[in-house]
């Protein structure tokens, strides 16, 4: 249980660069004036990889889904800025940790921990954390979205969409899903805001009150039947409800 909280950045860095770990104590010679060893390449190259953590985790979590919907929400109630961008990532990042955490605590379990231990060499240590991945980037694609990518290499137009397909396709499938579901969604939250705005709309021409933008009069409405609806509880448990 005391690996159940630890920070999941170990995970994408072994998935991203897994020979790394295995950096010797060579060094490189520059002449009379000094040497660069292996060690400091080492320290080079997880800086390079801890940079790039934040895209490791859009293209192999929910997150890309979670903060799509998130923003067209945010969109369909008509606030530009409210709530900010960073809100609206920090909370889908949370999201993302309570989703997957089953995920990180399995690739931990079976591949950092023993890797940790020395139980298990680099190589099997990548193949154990990035299976869990592998399931549940599979077990969300579209088929047909799979097979559109999968005709774009004629080496693997049959390849199934199974965790075991190519990291090539099975990525860009499963994000291109993932921001296909998120339309999806994004859809039908519109649809109760779009009856507030043609209600208010449509109240304001009888009115003879055309100068008056009905995107102003309507925002009110819209902000009272959402907290009414308890919105946030309800888009929240809807999102992580969709991936259980």
């Amino acid at each position: 249980m005391r690996h159940r909280f630890l920070p999941t950045a170990l995970i994408m860095l072994l998935m991203l660069a897994p020979n790394l770990l295995n950096a010797q104590d060579l060094s490189f010679s520059l002449g009379e004036d000094g040497s660069i060893s292996a060690r400091t390449i080492q320290l080079f190259a997880l800086i390079t990889v801890l940079s790039l953590a934040p895209g490791i985790a859009i293209m192999v979590t929910c997150f890309p889904f979670l903060v799509t919907v998130l923003s067209i929400l945010r969109q369909a109630i008509g606030l530009q800025q409210s709530p900010p961008n960073m809100l609206i990532v920090s909370l889908a990042l949370f999201l993302t940790y309570f989703i997957m955490e089953p995920v990180f605590t399995q690739a931990w379990t079976n591949g950092i921990l023993p890797l940790s231990d020395e139980l298990i060499d680099v190589e099997t240590a990548f193949v154990r954390t990035l299976e869990p991945f592998r399931v549940f980037m599979a077990g969300r694609l579209d088929p047909d979205t799979f097979r559109a990518m999968a005709e774009l290499r004629t080496e693997t137009i049959n390849v199934a969409p199974t965790p075991e397909a190519p990291l090539s396709i099975l990525v860009p499938s499963f994000l291109l899903s993932e921001i296909s579901r998120a339309f999806q969604i994004g859809f039908l939250i519109f649809l109760p805001f779009l009856i507030i705005d043609l209600v208010v709309a449509a109240v304001l021409m009888s009115m003879g009150m055309m100068m008056v933008p009905p995107v102003v009069v309507s925002l009110p409405f819209k902000l009272a039947f959402f907290v009414i609806a308890d919105g946030w509880s309800l888009i929240a448990g809807s999102l992580v409800r969709s991936y259980f």
